[in-house]
C-alpha cells in the first residue's frame, strides 16, 4: 500500500510539498510510514482475536510476538517505501512489490519449513526479512524456532536500518533537487 501512495504523491507533486516543512527528511519519512506500520500491526492482530475464541493461547511467548509483529510490520512498511522510491510510475511500483511479496510468502519458511526447500532456493529465503520474524513466531507460538530470537530480532532490526537508511539515500539523489 505504502509503494503505491507514495509513488503516487510523487507524481502529483504533493510531496514535494511536504518537503517544504521545516522537518528532517528522517522524520518526515518516519511521520509518512508510520500509518503503515500501525495498518500492518493492526492487521496481524485480526487472526489472534479470532485464535482467542477458538485455542488456548497461554503457552504464547507474547515477549516475542508483541516486538516481532512491530518488526515486521516496520520492515515491511520500509520494503514498501524502498520500492516507492525506486520506480517513478504507479504500476510499477505494484509490479516491484509484488515481485519482493510473493516470493517472501512461499520461501520465508512461514508455510514451507526452509530445510523442505529445493537447496538452491535456500540461501534465497535467508536473504528475506521476514525470514526471520517467521521464525521468531514459529518460536512464541509452538518453540519451532531454528535460530535464536536475539539473532532473528536482530537480523530484522538491521534490514529495518538498511531498508530506511537506502530509501532515504534514493530520495536524496533521486527527488530532491
Amino acid at each position: 500500500m505504502l509503494a503505491v501512495t507514495v509513488t503516487f504523491e510523487k507524481k502529483g507533486r504533493s510531496f514535494d510539498r511536504l518537503l517544504l516543512a521545516p522537518l528532517s527528511l528522517e522524520l518526515l519519512m518516519l511521520a509518512k510510514t508510520s500509518g503503515a506500520i500501525l495498518f500492518g500491526m493492526a492487521n496481524a492482530l485480526v487472526p489472534v482475536a479470532l485464535a482467542l475464541f477458538l485455542t488456548d493461547l497461554s503457552h504464547v511467548a507474547w515477549v516475542a510476538v508483541v516486538p516481532a509483529v512491530a518488526l515486521i510490520a516496520v520492515t515491511s512498511t520500509f520494503l514498501g517505501l524502498f520500492i516507492a522510491v525506486s520506480v517513478s510510475e504507479i504500476f510499477e511500483a505494484q509490479t516491484f512489490s509484488n515481485f519482493f511479496r510473493f516470493p517472501m510468502i512461499f520461501l520465508c519458511g512461514l508455510f514451507f519449513p526452509i530445510d523442505q526447500l529445493p537447496v538452491f532456493l535456500r540461501p534465497l529465503s535467508y536473504v528475506l526479512p521476514i525470514t526471520y520474524g517467521a521464525d521468531i513466531l514459529h518460536g512464541a507460538f509452538s518453540h519451532g524456532n531454528t535460530r535464536s530470537f536475539l539473532t532473528d530480532f536482530v537480523l530484522l532490526f538491521l534490514f529495518c536500518a538498511a531498508l530506511f537508511a537506502i530509501s532515504l539515500r534514493n530520495i536524496r539523489r533521486h527527488w530532491i533537487l
